[in-house]
């Protein structure tokens, strides 16, 4: 047994007897908020948090163990053993370094060492697992170096500090501005004291996001003996202070056991919007009534789809429902300001402001589990794209608070967009396809030389990803055409019907993979399909090969049926070898397959395409079974934002969308015994199974209401409408049932 799953047993005793004393034992009660491990993904790759946050909070309030590096873009790895305080924004899943916004510590006269060289990053405290417990909306530690306990929890533009003290003379309660992490960098920052229990002030700051603007107001339950304010390092005898790099320390005479708590309201938009915020979610200094409001958030988001499983299966399925809910993030106020993508602020009427769009990743089945199980926030998300559109001209990209990096290729904005409005969820149509145009022509990101050749050619620059940006873009032109047909815009309808059918003009049948070209429409040698290259968004040919969702039947004729099979049972039996030069996202390998990276998340279950549904039924257990745990190094890759959670929950049910946009799930042996998604209609949608085990892998029968059901397919349509999909699951392959349909 690993050391940390030791620990894990360790903590979770320790857990939850402590929990006990203030909520009911979660175990006993069976709650679902008792199966999520919020540690999993914080040690390996999958760069999460195990912090304080509800659902789409704006205010993520977790450790940083104060070093910087790849393994510490959450702020908290695992194997670490250092605190340097409690930040209120972090990235879930993500390989960008930024936010970690308003750090928080308590210190007193036992911390004496200096576990670091004095500077930026120099941690402030030890701690040990087996002294560190976490649930969703909670977060507590033992910070060894100085007797304190810190108790975290959290609303959703609030961050909620309990320190609980030992007897000292010289305790502190510090709030560091300056403190920065990885790409984030501190601008302008600002504290205020109003009195002896509030400080106000902001930060801004550039890094991933360019802009980005924190602006907060800090109460403490105990009015603090003294404070002093710091600017780069020397004492300010003010009230007030400005400057790139400032810090406050609150001074108290503490007894032992004594509890000072510790408020923090966010705002993107001003200190009176953090004011506000703080006004309307916490005027109380209950610290268990908010851990128990957070639980029950947690219980009500997680109930959107219950499951009758094994105690395993529950904590896996549920410990990836929760990271689905963590964003994107809630960007505007309580009364709708917030800080926009064009430095302006702006007021949300009627609805919440949502950033944190990692759509490169989440477009693929994140935001397709949202149309089922989150429609309300799906109808706000689309707002939140309009407005993006009324302050910049385009779509989101990749959004994240209140600016646009860039990150990633596309415009993954319209297959959301496209997807929800074939599903019903509210929105002005009329705007959303003029949205989606613009973003599909406008000039930049080499979106114009695909217009005009019809791909986007190999160039010099070391990330020119030209094979996956003319997939994508011609993915998500068909996308535009549907909808644009939908609407009765013809001419736009045919404009993007012939883009969608780019992907052919990368297509060479020499070596049958999509191969750079030039400008001058010649195909690049040499070409490796294997090998990692700057044509291939961290990726290769094998990875990318498969992505023309949109077109899977006209993929499989251009290639051939025989060579299409081959080549997707090669996919998965083609290891690389050693010394194979394979890019850094290359994880979860299975053959070429890599599940640690979004490009191959739908590959598996294309042989329900071909008529082979068997080996999409073994595939899908298998990456089950192989690519996730509970266990802190539990996801095989990134997290991403909910992509690779989502990809679970879909696949534990027995579904998954390949086209994103379509309205369609294609089907496989669900791996618990029954789910049942609680929909927002009021009506039930279950999945049901017979002869459910780990050896029973594969779909005997089928019935849908009850009928007969051959299909290989679901609608979202049929989802929604309620109802009983049964599977009889068996021992072998039944290559009969549900042939191509």
């Amino acid at each position: 047994m690993k050391l940390y799953s030791f620990l894990l047993v360790v903590l979770s005793f320790g857990f939850f007897a402590c929990k006990s004393e203030k909520t009911p034992d979660k175990l006993s009660a069976k709650r679902l908020t008792s199966y999520v491990n919020t540690f999993t993904g914080t040690d390996g790759p999958g760069n999460t948090y195990p912090g304080a946050v509800v659902p789409f909070g704006m205010v993520q309030l977790s450790p940083d163990n104060g070093l910087p590096g790849w393994d510490r873009i959450a702020g908290y790895f695992y194997p670490d053993s250092t605190i340097a305080g409690f930040s209120h924004t972090h990235l879930s899943g993500t390989g960008a370094g930024d936010m970690y916004d308003l750090l928080v510590m308590p210190l007193n006269s036992r911390f004496t060492e200096s576990l670091t060289p004095e500077g930026a990053y120099r941690p402030y405290s030890k701690f040990s697992h087996d002294r560190e417990e976490a649930s969703p909306g909670y977060y507590a530690v033992d910070l060894l170096s100085s007797g304190i306990k810190a108790e975290l929890t959290a609303t959703e533009r609030v961050g909620f500090h309990q320190y609980t003290f030992p007897k000292d003379d010289e305790s502190q309660i510090i709030l560091d501005l300056g403190y920065s992490l990885n790409w984030d960098k501190p601008v302008d920052t600002k504290i205020t004291i109003e009195d002896q229990q509030t400080i106000v002030g902001y930060r801004k700051s550039k890094g991933w996001a360019a802009d980005q603007r924190v602006y907060f107001v800090m109460q403490f339950s105990k009015p603090f003996d003294d404070a002093q304010l710091f600017k780069d390092s020397e004492k300010i005898n003010e009230n007030s202070v400005e400057g790139q790099f400032t810090k406050i320390v609150a001074f108290y005479k503490t007894s032992e056991g004594e509890k000072i708590k510790v408020k923090v309201a966010l705002s993107s938009a001003s200190i009176e919007g953090a004011r506000k915020n703080l006004e309307a979610e916490l005027p109380h200094w209950d610290f268990e009534k908010t851990v128990d409001d957070a639980d029950a958030v947690w219980e009500k988001y997680l109930s959107k789809i219950t499951i009758e499983a094994s105690e395993a299966q529950k904590e896996l399925f549920y410990t990836n429902l929760y990271h689905v809910f963590l964003t994107p993030s809630l960007h505007s106020d309580v009364d709708g300001a917030y800080k926009g993508a064009d430095g302006e602020n702006h007021l949300a009427e009627g609805y919440n402001k949502y950033d944190t769009f990692s759509l490169w990743d989440t477009f693929r089945a994140t935001h397709p589990l949202y149309t089922i199980i989150a429609q309300k926030e799906t109808e706000d998300m689309i707002k939140s794209f309009l407005s993006h559109y009324d302050e910049t001209g385009l779509l989101p990209v990749w959004s994240l608070a209140g600016n646009e990096t860039n990150m990633m290729i596309g415009y993954h904005a319209v297959p959301v967009i496209v997807d929800a409005y074939f599903k019903g969820i509210p929105m002005d149509a009329k705007k959303v396809l003029e949205a989606c145009v613009a973003s599909a022509n406008e000039d930049g990101r080499q979106i114009d030389v695909y217009r005009e050749l019809g791909y986007v050619p190999t160039g010099e620059h070391h990330e020119n990803w030209s094979v996956s940006k003319t997939l994508e873009y011609a993915y998500n032109d068909w996308c535009i055409a549907q909808l644009a047909k939908d609407l009765g815009e013809d001419d736009i309808a045919k404009t993007f019907a012939e883009r969608a059918d780019n992907w052919k003009n990368l297509y060479d049948s020499e070596s049958t993979f999509f191969r750079p070209k030039d400008a001058n429409r010649n195909f690049i040698s040499p070409f490796s399909p294997k090998e990692y290259s700057k044509e291939f968004c961290e990726s290769n040919a094998w990875q990318y090969f498969w992505f023309v969702p949109h077109d899977i039947n006209g993929l499989e004729q251009i290639v051939g049926k025989e060579q299409f099979a081959t080549k997707l049972d090669s996919m998965f039996t083609y290891y690389p070898s050693k010394d194979d030069r394979l890019p850094i996202f290359s994880t979860g390998m299975i053959g070429q397959y890599a599940h640690g990276n979004e490009p191959s998340h739908h590959v598996a279950y294309l042989y329900n395409n071909i008529g082979q549904p068997w080996k999409t039924q073994e595939m899908v257990r298998r990456i089950i079974k192989t690519q996730y745990s509970t266990e802190p190094d539990g996801y095989c890759g990134n997290e991403d934002c909910g992509q690779m959670s989502a990809w679970l929950v879909f696949s534990s049910m027995g579904m998954y969308p390949i086209n994103p946009a379509d309205g369609v799930y294609s089907l496989t042996s669900p791996y618990v015994k029954e789910a049942t998604i609680n929909l927002e209609n009021g009506k039930q949608f279950k999945i049901t199974t017979e002869n459910q085990s780990d050896e029973n892998t594969y779909i005997q029968a089928m019935t849908l209401n009850g009928a007969p059901y051959n299909k290989l397919t679901i609608s979202h349509q049929d989802i929604i409408k309620g109802g009983v999909l049964h599977f009889v699951l068996g021992s072998a392959p039944n290559k009969h049932i549900a042939q191509k349909n």
